[in-house]
């Protein structure tokens, strides 16, 4: 518990009030334009180019945005890069704020359609996000607890990322294929071997969720 505590004073970086309102502003801007871009591609997507909108081997960018695992990603990128755990809550937060406000603005005034019960699951993942964020800050620590908690979070990743069974294992896209191995990448230790390590237990970790609790995202 000590090395877990010292690991987490290690990694904590005090920042100037200034530069805080800074970057959580530009987080703010980006969760505004990624809404409105994903919310401008589901309303257009009669109109996008093949590639953005064909399912077998292209991008299939439209739908690769209304599932979960790109947004898990970005979430995951604020969390370990903001300068404490309460800043990553903070930043966490906001940007949900303003992904999940502007799509369904968006959806409302201008697409005129707004899925209630869509608009409230994400806006109850939103007020819950600040609890993950916090505890995702902690997963780029050098200690045992954080590397658990990295292996796992890599494994709730592999789950929406990929679709498996006894007899079968694909990717759902290339893009999702990406996300995986950036979050991976994000969530890497110094050597090799543990990142190796990380990499296997999570495969497990991932089976075993899915066979407590199989979700899709």
């Amino acid at each position: 518990m000590t090395k877990f505590l010292n690991d987490i004073r290690s990694v904590e970086n005090n920042i100037s009030v200034y530069r805080k309102i800074i970057n959580t502003a530009a987080i703010l801007l980006l969760g505004i334009a990624l809404g409105t871009f994903s919310k401008f591609l589901d309303y257009h997507q009669a109109e996008l180019p093949g590639i953005l909108m064909a399912i077998d081997g292209a991008l299939d960018l439209h739908n690769f945005l209304g599932r979960f695992a790109i947004w898990a990603l970005i979430a995951l990128c604020i969390s370990v890069y903001s300068n404490s755990s309460l800043r990553a809550s903070v930043n966490v937060f906001v940007f949900f704020a303003g992904m999940v406000a502007s799509y369904y603005l968006y959806s409302n005034f201008i697409a005129g359609f707004f899925p209630k019960s869509y608009a409230m699951i994400w806006i109850g993942f939103t007020a819950f996000s600040p609890l993950l964020a916090f505890a995702c800050w902690y997963a780029k620590g050098k200690s045992k607890p954080s590397f658990i908690l990295s292996a796992f979070i890599l494994a709730v990743l592999f789950n929406m990322c990929f679709a498996y069974g006894f007899w079968y294992f694909s990717a759902r896209s290339v893009l999702e294929t990406a996300v995986f191995i950036i979050g991976f990448i994000v969530l890497r230790r110094a050597e090799p071997r543990y990142s190796a390590l990380m990499a296997t237990l999570s495969i497990a970790l991932a089976f075993l969720l899915d066979t407590v609790i199989p979700f899709q995202l």
